[in-house]
């Protein structure tokens, strides 16, 4: 059987016709060449041959022998071989061999601990000296003074910390000294100050915690954030330092909950083992419901018409709020947006398995940006793929019109009774008759494993975000003013201002109003949105789009995890 060592060898002239720079040869070259790893080798096979021939010592007692034997040589020192004899026994090279051959004969490895002085307290506090190398991280431990006794505590340990991984510091333990200085009569910052000036190996003398730690191991927990977090900005952290830095849809895991007001969390996908500071849940809304009590951001509502020719009609009726409707009591729905709380949302990884129903696509955007076109240029790519609903209602068929068509033509009493029995997502009034999109109209479209495009009014996704329809919101949003006036200076959009809807130029208004709303809807509701695109150029949205549609189609995405449990 070839040895590792001459297969080693063997390496480089092997890997050389595979390999396509004379570069990379050299590299292998040096690296199968190099003494230390030829030598490793060696003491690896060494090893080898050890654990399969199992040697037994002949004694264990080689230390008492060579001892023995140069007595007995002393007696007989006329012989200049015995006097050279007796020196090399006598060295401490020697000693030092004889005494490891002893030890390893004999399985003797652990340490011999001086006994306990007599005169201990028993009543004393017993004390921990932990050594630990310091690096460039952070230790990865808050501390606190106990308001009662005055001592300084470890308050948390941070997942993943170098006070984590070393297993030797556990929150509760009491600090008694740093690097030999005593710490009960300094502040917490003082102390934090004195461990950032050390470096290298940092001493610590603490008295440990009498608590026994949950050895239970917890599921592990992911949530995506729905605000923007920064750790230097906020006063209440009670160490900066430790904070983790997040943006809105990043997903983090949740290492800890043990403390009621911080968490500790990671980065999904961050190679950076060490967890982070951040504000629980229930913190955080306290915090955010306090904000919306001082101010509150209504939804800016523009005369402004989108350039609708799905649902033309519908749209128009939403300049007068008294009669724009939603399902679950929608009348209150803008007062609930302003106190619904964004702060984390607990979820799990989806894919969406053959056969199943397709995701419901959500195109949500200002009046004017483009959400009809990059709609019609969906459809036209893939109309086996692609669909949208018809919407319904009370006024009477044209002559041109035909019903299932253009829209659903249904009596405005049996539009009030499904109005009454809260089947429809969105509807209106407009000059006495009723404009709506059914529930209904979506399902049918899934069912026929096809993906249903619904453009909605940003607060009506809360509505649609359940476990049937599993949504993917699109935020289509505007590029700058000046970009508009470039590129839209000769474009048209619906005015709205009859039923037949005629186009008219966009002017300054229209391009500020569009900037304007889109803004205020990503402040209120961005947490809601999968994917933002910017609609400077139509072809470049719209690819954008599709390719964000067929990686929801074919991979796997963070979900609520309401949504797999139900």
């Amino acid at each position: 059987m070839q040895s590792l060592y001459e297969l080693l060898a063997a390496l480089p002239s092997q890997l050389q016709p595979h390999v396509s720079h004379p570069e990379d040869n050299t590299f292998l070259q040096d690296m199968f060449g190099a003494k230390s790893l030829r030598s490793l080798v060696k003491i690896h096979e060494r090893l080898q041959h050890y654990e399969e021939s199992k040697p037994i010592p002949i004694l264990d007692s080689a230390v008492a022998l060579a001892y023995g034997l140069s007595e007995e040589l002393k007696e007989k020192s006329g012989n200049e071989e015995i006097k050279e004899l007796v020196k090399l026994l006598a060295r401490p090279h020697v000693k030092g061999i004889l005494l490891v051959h002893d030890a390893v004969a004999q399985k003797s490895y652990d340490p011999e601990l001086p006994p306990l002085p007599e005169d201990i307290n028993e009543e004393e506090d017993s004390v921990k000296i932990i050594r630990l190398v310091k690096n460039k991280e952070p230790l990865g431990a808050t501390i606190r003074r106990d308001e009662h006794t005055g001592s300084i505590l470890v308050a948390r340990i941070m997942r993943g910390g170098a006070a984590d991984r070393s297993g030797l510091i556990h929150v509760g333990d009491e600090l008694k000294e740093v690097n030999g200085i005593p710490v009960d009569d300094k502040k917490p910052e003082e102390i934090i100050h004195i461990l950032a000036q050390s470096e290298g190996a940092i001493t610590f003398k603490v008295v440990p915690d009498v608590k026994e730690e949950a050895s239970t191991k917890e599921p592990k927990v992911f949530v995506k954030a729905l605000f923007d977090y920064d750790p230097n900005e906020d006063k209440a952290i009670p160490c900066k330092e430790a904070g983790l830095t997040f943006k809105k849809g990043f997903i983090l895991q949740i290492m800890s909950q043990d403390d009621a007001t911080w968490w500790q969390a990671k980065v999904e996908g961050d190679a950076n083992p060490r967890a982070g500071l951040i504000p629980s849940k229930q913190f955080q809304e306290r915090r955010f419901a306090l904000q919306h009590h001082v101010a509150t951001v209504p939804i800016q509502r523009t005369s402004s018409k989108r350039s609708s020719g799905f649902r033309r009609s519908f749209h128009l009726s939403r300049r007068d709020r008294k009669t724009n409707k939603s399902m679950y009591e929608s009348k209150k729905s803008e007062m609930y947006d302003t106190a619904d709380v964004p702060t984390y949302e607990e979820v799990t990884l989806y894919r969406r398995q053959s056969g199943a129903k397709h995701r419901l696509v959500l195109l949500v955007g200002p009046p004017g940006v483009g959400l009809n076109e990059l709609k019609k240029k969906l459809l036209i790519s893939d109309p086996q793929h692609f669909s949208v609903t018809i919407p319904h209602t009370s006024r009477a068929k044209r002559n041109q019109e035909s019903d299932g068509v253009e829209y659903h033509f249904i009596s405005k009493h049996l539009f009030e009774t499904d109005i009454h029995n809260n089947k429809f997502i969105e509807y209106g009034e407009y000059k006495g008759n009723y404009y709506g999109t059914s529930l209904d109209s979506i399902r049918s479209i899934l069912s026929k494993n096809k993906v249903c495009l619904f453009d909605v009014q940003p607060q009506t996704i809360k509505h649609l975000r359940t476990a049937e329809f599993k949504p993917f919101v699109v935020f289509v949003k505007p590029p700058t003013t000046e970009r508009l006036r470039e590129t839209r200076k000769n474009a048209k959009h619906i005015s709205g201002k009859d039923d037949k809807g005629s186009a008219k130029p966009f002017t300054e208004e229209d391009f500020e109003a569009m900037v304007s709303t889109a803004q205020t809807m990503e402040t209120q509701y961005g947490h809601l949105f999968d994917k933002v695109i910017v609609n400077d150029s139509l072809l470049e949205a719209f690819s954008e789009l599709q390719l964000a549609l067929k990686k929801v189609k074919m991979e796997t995405q963070w979900v609520p995890v309401s949504w797999t449990h139900s």
